[in-house]
Order: structure tokens, then C-alpha cells, then sequence
């Protein structure tokens, strides 16, 4: 895969599919100066950013689910934007609001004063505080990259990737997201518990006078152009219908869905599920150094991808059944 004229006309960095993984390589390698472990949610938060979607990270507290999103905006030159999430925090206090300012001659203006929503990395820390008014607020910056303040659009930076996180462990004064948004975010990472060895290394490394340092390895027009690239990863219609089945596969009334499906599943995944596998499946392709997307790709990215687009009925909360194992029941009666 080499670049294309359309790339060159963009201007900006041209990069090939080496240069894509050598970039990605060097993120990930500055990200494991600071976060032990956790190899796979690295890669799969990287394959969200290049995907140009959003990623939802859940995780009880203390396994750096923030520092997180503070290291990879660190190893990368762009504006890096945290909100605390709140029952008290309203929609203005994340989009921005008219400021009436007075000028030199003592005329008054309205004037748009942006908040914390534009950056580049946007960290909502515990998204699910926030009332469904400050959480609807959201969806256009999500899903247009856009914010509306009156009868004008503003236009958000680019990359703009929202990286929101969430504890299952306090439903105390949270409010869980509504479906609608949760389809906004193309990845649902689940943070792991850290292993012994891990363990033992994350208390070395912090309780210890030495601090790592994160160098910043790629710029903004970067992440773009590897969006960009990414795109381009060819698919073979045969592909595309596998990942189309699986999809399709999850809703009960499907003829494929398996018995724990119908059994337990209200309402499958929706068609951005089969979008996040097909472009998250080609990033995935690309770091594996293989330069077309395989069904082994659409599998690796199905669980990550539909695992929050899931709407279970009562037996299965009843029954403490996860959307895991019903995405895996999925994937073996799915024929290739």
C-alpha cells in the first residue's frame, strides 16, 4: 500500500503502511513507559483513535484509566481536554457558551466562548455522573464533530477522539447511557485486573523517587493521515458478509442468532457495530503487517465493537448473563 495522489494533494504527512506501524509502534512503546501491562487495551484504544471514532473504557478505579488517555495525549502533539463528569455539570460547562464582551468603543457583542469539548483528546472521566441533559449534549460533537451554540456550527479539531470511562462498581448518583450515545462510541474496552508480576512492577514504578517521561512521537496531521491511510485497506466482499452475518446474528429474530441470543437478547447490534469492525478490523489488519482485512480481523474486533450495542432482556440480568459470552456464541454458530 503506498500513498496515494489524493493523500499528496491534502498536504500534510504522506505515510505509507510501514511508516503507519513504525508511528503506531512508537505511540505504543511511549504509552508502556508508563502503563504496565494492559497491551491489548493499549492497541485497542490506539485502533478506536485511528479509526476516528470514540472508545468507552470500564474498569473499577485505580487501574489507570486516566492516566491512560493523559500518556497517549502526551505521545502526541495535540490539545488534550479532561471533563469530571458530575451530577451539577450542565451542557455549557462541556460545548461553551455566548459571552456578552464589551469592547474598546463600549459597544457589546455576543461572543462563542468554546469549552473544554474542543481538543483533540477529549478525557470524560466518569461519563455516567452527568444527567441525560449533559450527556445528550454530546451526541452532535460525537457523531458530527460539530457543536451548535444558537443558529452557528463549530467546527471541532481534527482528530477529535472522546475517550469516556465509567466505574460498574458505583451506581450510586450515576445515570446509565442511553442507547443512542452508547452507539456512538466504537469500541467498549473492558479494563483487566493487573497480573502479580504487574502488580509488583506498577508498585516499583510509583512508589519510587524515578518518574517516567513521555516523549511526543507523532503530531496531530499525523493521526489524520493514518485515519486517512487506514480507509484505504481493501476488503473482499466475502469479508464485508461474514462481519454483515454476525452482526445480523445477534438480533433474535435472525434465523442465525444462536439459543442463548433468543433467549436472552432484546435488540442486536446496530449498523455502526458492523462499521467499527470493518474500519477497527483494518487498522488491525495494518499493525499485523498484513495490507487487507480477514475474517480473523473482524473476529479480533467483534467483541470490542458489539459489545455495548447489546440490549439484554430481564432473564439475562436475572441470570447475570454478559454480553461477552453472547457475542462468543455468536462467533462459533456464524459460519465462515
Amino acid at each position: 500500500m503506498t500513498p496515494t495522489e489524493e493523500q499528496r494533494d491534502r498536504g500534510g504527512p504522506v505515510l505509507d503502511a510501514d511508516g503507519f506501524r513504525r508511528v503506531a509502534g512508537a505511540i505504543e512503546a511511549e504509552i508502556g513507559r508508563v502503563i504496565v501491562g494492559q497491551g491489548e487495551l493499549v492497541r485497542l484504544t490506539l485502533i478506536a483513535l485511528l479509526s476516528g471514532g470514540h472508545a468507552l473504557l470500564e474498569g473499577v478505579p485505580g487501574l489507570g484509566k486516566t492516566l491512560l488517555m493523559r500518556t497517549l495525549a502526551d505521545a502526541i502533539d495535540a490539545h488534550f481536554s479532561r471533563i469530571q463528569f458530575t451530577p451539577d455539570l450542565m451542557p455549557a460547562d462541556v460545548l461553551g457558551t455566548m459571552i456578552l464582551y464589551e469592547g474598546p468603543d463600549g459597544g457589546r457583542t455576543f461572543r462563542f466562548e468554546p469549552g473544554p469539548i474542543f481538543a483533540h483528546f477529549v478525557l470524560a472521566d466518569e461519563v455516567n455522573r452527568a444527567t441525560p441533559k449533559t450527556q445528550a449534549a454530546m451526541l452532535e460533537a460525537m457523531q458530527e464533530r460539530t457543536v451548535t451554540a444558537g443558529k452557528t456550527s463549530y467546527q471541532l479539531p481534527q482528530p477529535f477522539f472522546v475517550l469516556a470511562t465509567q466505574n460498574p462498581l458505583e451506581m450510586e448518583g450515576t445515570f446509565p447511557l442511553p442507547e443512542a450515545q452508547l452507539d456512538r462510541f466504537n469500541l467498549k474496552l473492558e479494563v483487566p485486573f493487573p497480573s502479580l508480576d504487574d502488580l509488583v512492577e506498577i508498585a516499583d514504578r510509583t512508589t519510587s523517587h524515578a518518574t517516567a517521561t513521555v516523549g511526543r512521537v507523532a503530531a496531530a496531521e499525523t493521526i489524520v493521515a493514518m485515519t486517512r491511510l487506514a480507509r484505504q485497506v481493501p476488503v473482499a466482499r466475502e469479508v464485508t458478509a461474514y462481519a454483515a452475518r454476525l452482526v445480523r446474528a445477534t438480533h433474535p429474530s435472525d434465523p442465525a442468532a444462536p439459543p442463548q441470543v433468543r433467549a436472552y437478547v432484546r435488540y442486536g447490534a446496530s449498523p455502526r457495530g458492523l462499521q467499527s469492525i470493518v474500519i477497527g478490523g483494518k487498522i488491525h489488519a495494518l499493525l499485523a503487517g498484513r495490507h487487507h482485512l480477514s475474517r480473523a480481523d473482524v473476529r479480533a474486533l467483534a467483541t470490542p465493537a458489539l459489545r455495548h450495542r447489546l440490549i439484554l432482556n430481564f432473564a439475562a440480568l436475572a441470570e447475570g448473563v454478559q454480553p461477552d459470552h453472547l457475542i462468543g456464541e455468536v462467533v462459533r454458530a456464524v459460519a465462515e
